[in-house]
């Protein structure tokens, strides 16, 4: 059965994958969406009633997966004990090595985890290709453990994000707790860092894993609903009451840093020096994500103290913006390894190197960085005195890419883009993609271009190690229409498709969560207040969406903050993302002038914050890419004043 819209094409047809408008999709197609909403919420008597309904649909796989996927899991996502084993394995016996059984494997490793079937969950686990769920390698360490393995350590460094825990890595921390792996110190700070990242549910699952030396249940709860009455109180002398006097603050600083920071002050000489070091470690965090001036000093407190990673990094942020490049140094020296590898604080540590005068150290870090073609790959390669530009430009022919087309997953990752299920088609589209060598990645980027495919162009030509073709990694569509309104806005071209990369990936119908839309991800109120302020008067939904209103608002939108902002690029780029009230606050909290790279690795937000530094690393390569001549990163970041 043929997609009304987008017959699935070769690649000699420059004809491009569009969404079909869901008032034009075939009954079957329609009933295929819905069935796999079913499967989203779990409900299996809807799934199955409507899978009834497709019995010849043209994507076997997912329509039998939409269909089992919901007898795993209850209601609330929970895996369920009593789920049926024997479709399970017909369905990975059927579709093995697909990208689809790798899912359903993953699906089914929960509700192995869940039952404790250690021996089941092994035999899976060997074979789970992506391995990419937090939970799930919970239960492979909890199946370690249950081997008389001591996996302690694995599990403190792989239980550092309390979002992606869910039951498998409760569960682990309860049986490390119970067999003693785990000290009660261990489960107590994981009981903080999940009310730190404000994960209460997690947080009070956690306190089971006390088991014998769980809290009294009235302080557990004054500690985390009402902290200052129980800190009223003073500190008693057992290590239990130490625990929940950090447990307070920490819950504490969350709402009110400074206060906290009061408070804590009369409290800590009842603590000892690591305690006293935690406490005021989770003030600094909170005091530096409220930019708070005392962030620092109370951070100053915290030298050695086990951290949340958030806590170590905004440490050493805090540093950087007090200019304190001797405690930018040690900070980094105390995070945890997986950590400190990070290419962003491998950069930070050459340069405090660098400031106290250990040029060769700072050189080979530098050097160890400098090839990644990313923010700190390219700030490294300007502390090397190099400037930046793009690899040499590796060409496929016309056959390799004829060749790529015909890869197993393509056609149905297209026949799902066409259905506005851009999950599904990247799962099937990526999953070829593991084992090409860089010119079949380079083909298949370019048969993604030639069908107009922009994202996956750009992420797939992304993936090359060795072997480049920047020209689609830092792809430009559309290129007559961005150039006329960058140049009649005053924005340079490469800015403005810096931003479009960054925002869309080139997919014209783009929504984000939050409503926005088009190649720009323009908010609604933003492109009729611009269509205004440029005289095109209302704009209707559609409209707004079409590329070449989109582009034109877009573009006019960010030349109006690149000149709210006295020509920065860092503060118009963040004021396009966050809006522009944030980024001035931002600046009027700094204490004095820093450079645009230091200001880009403060901002508040991860989400603007990663999002300037992909924005303005683009733009250089576009940079290069356009005008032919190598190009300064820092250059573009400048110095940023309160």
């Amino acid at each position: 059965m043929a997609l009304a819209a987008a017959a699935l094409v070769a690649c000699s047809t420059a004809s491009a994958v569009r969404p079909i408008p869901i008032t034009q999709l075939t009954n079957d197609d329609q009933i295929f969406v819905q069935l796999r909403e079913a499967a989203r919420t779990n409900d299996a008597g809807r799934a199955a009633q409507l899978a009834s309904m497709i019995p010849n649909y043209p994507a076997p796989s997912y329509v039998e997966y939409f269909q089992i996927k919901p007898q795993l899991f209850d209601s609330s996502g929970h895996a369920r004990v009593d789920a049926p084993d024997a479709p399970v394995l017909a369905f990975l016996q059927k579709y093995d090595g697909q990208a689809i059984a790798d899912r359903l494997r993953n699906d089914y490793l929960n509700v192995l985890g869940t039952r404790h079937d250690w021996r089941n969950f092994d035999q899976q686990y060997a074979k789970f290709v992506l391995d990419d769920d937090t939970q799930v390698k919970c239960y492979a360490l909890e199946s370690r453990a249950s081997r008389g393995e001591n996996v302690a350590d694995a599990a403190r460094a792989l239980l550092v994000d309390p979002k992606w825990y869910g039951d498998g890595c409760v569960d682990l921390i309860t049986v490390l707790g119970a067999n003693r792996q785990f000290s009660s110190n261990d489960v107590w700070q994981q009981i903080r860092l999940a009310y730190e990242q404000n994960y209460t549910s997690t947080g009070s699952k956690l306190v089971d894993a006390l088991a014998d030396q769980a809290p009294d249940p009235v302080q557990f709860s004054q500690a985390v609903n009402t902290p200052p009455l129980l800190l009223a109180r003073g500190v008693g002398a057992d290590p239990q009451a130490h625990q929940l006097a950090l447990l307070a603050i920490t819950r504490m600083a969350r709402n009110d840093p400074a206060m906290a920071a009061a408070t804590f002050a009369s409290v800590a000489p009842s603590l000892n020096s690591p305690e006293r070091a935690i406490g005021w470690g989770t003030i600094g965090y909170q005091g530096a994500l409220k930019q708070m001036p005392g962030a620092v000093d109370w951070f100053r407190l915290s030298a050695n103290a086990p951290l949340s990673n958030p806590a170590y990094e905004w440490r050493t942020r805090s540093a950087l913006l007090a200019g304190d490049w001797n405690m930018v140094r040690w900070s980094i020296e105390q995070m945890p390894e997986s950590l400190r590898k990070q290419p962003s604080w491998v950069y930070w540590h050459a340069r405090a190197l660098k400031q106290a005068g250990d040029t060769a150290t700072a050189s080979q870090e530098f050097q160890s960085i400098s090839s990644n073609f990313n923010f700190y790959g390219q700030l490294a390669l300007e502390e090397l005195g190099q400037k930046i530009t793009v690899p040499p430009k590796t060409t496929v022919t016309d056959a390799e890419v004829q060749q790529a087309g015909n890869t197993p997953g393509f056609d149905l990752a297209q026949r799902f883009y066409a259905l506005n299920l851009r999950l599904e088609g990247n799962r099937e589209w990526n999953w070829p993609l593991r084992n090409m060598t860089d010119r079949q990645l380079l083909a298949a980027a370019e048969y993604a271009r030639r069908i107009q495919l922009y994202d996956r162009t750009v992420n797939t030509a992304d993936r090359t190690k060795s072997e480049h073709d920047f020209s689609l990694r830092y792809l430009s569509p559309f290129r007559d229409i961005v150039e006329q309104d960058a140049q009649s806005s005053g924005l340079d071209i490469e800015w403005a498709y810096g931003l479009i990369r960054q925002e869309s990936r080139f997919i014209i119908n783009a929504r984000s969560e939050v409503g926005a839309g088009g190649l720009m991800q323009l908010m609604p109120a933003t492109a009729q207040l611009v269509a205004k302020k440029i005289g095109l008067g209302p704009v209707s939904r559609e409209q707004m969406n079409d590329i070449n209103t989109n582009i034109l608002l877009g573009t006019n939108y960010l030349a109006m903050i690149y000149n709210q902002f006295d020509g920065s690029a860092v503060l118009a780029t963040a004021g396009y993302n966050a809006g522009p009230g944030r980024p001035r606050n931002w600046r009027q909290s700094l204490q004095r002038p820093v450079e645009g790279a230091i200001f880009a690795e403060a901002i508040p937000f991860q989400e603007t914050r990663d999002y300037v530094k992909n924005v303005l690393s683009n733009t250089v390569y576009y940079a290069a890419l356009f005008e032919g001549r190598p190009q300064s990163l820092k250059a573009r970041l400048g110095y940023i004043a309160p």
